[in-house]
């Protein structure tokens, strides 16, 4: 079955602090780890996200990801980072609105 992850980057504004698309993949990271270490999930879906933000961290598509991001926020876009969890592995899409 075919999930996708969602990660919105910002910028930092007087209002809200901003993330960028590696400290939401590092956030998400430690806080499925949590779940996973206080045992009181089985979920399967809490896994497969774990293994997804395991898998962005490491991978060599991230510094691109980040690099093309950035580029589109400092132009005034909104981002987003897809991470596809399906049959064939992972994929990532970086979706830019206006």
């Amino acid at each position: 079955m075919d999930r996708s992850l969602e990660l919105e980057p910002r910028y930092s504004t007087t209002e809200m602090p901003g993330r960028c698309v590696k400290c939401l993949a590092e956030e998400g990271y430690r806080g499925c780890l949590s779940e996973l270490l206080k045992g009181g999930s089985e979920s399967k879906e809490l896994e497969d996200t774990y293994e997804a933000l395991v898998s962005l961290l490491n991978s060599p598509e991230l510094q691109k990801l980040l690099d093309e991001s950035e580029r589109h926020l400092a132009e005034g876009r909104d981002v987003k980072v897809v991470v596809h969890l399906g049959e064939e592995g992972l994929s990532y899409e970086l979706r830019i609105g206006e």
